[in-house]
């Protein structure tokens, strides 16, 4: 019989999905990302323009992420 805790925490992802708004392409090929919360990231890739919106996972770019409103909910 398999341990179902272990079961249960690779159902868990490892790394977040967060979206942020890119605000700088870095000469390294990284970019500045802006957070929710007014906090600046810098992670891998250059594939989403300035301005707009990105999907970024384990310190890289995955993609460009929708412009919709956002906001943030204190539980």
């Amino acid at each position: 019989m398999s341990n179902r805790y272990r079961q249960f925490l690779r159902l868990i992802p490892r790394e977040l999905l967060q979206v942020g708004e890119v605000t700088a392409h870095n000469s390294d090929g990284t970019s500045d990302i802006e957070l929710p919360g007014n906090q600046t990231v810098r992670v891998r890739g250059q594939s989403v323009a300035i301005g707009s919106k990105a999907f970024i996972k384990g310190g890289e770019i995955v993609g460009a992420a929708p412009n919709l409103t956002s906001f943030n909910i204190t539980v």
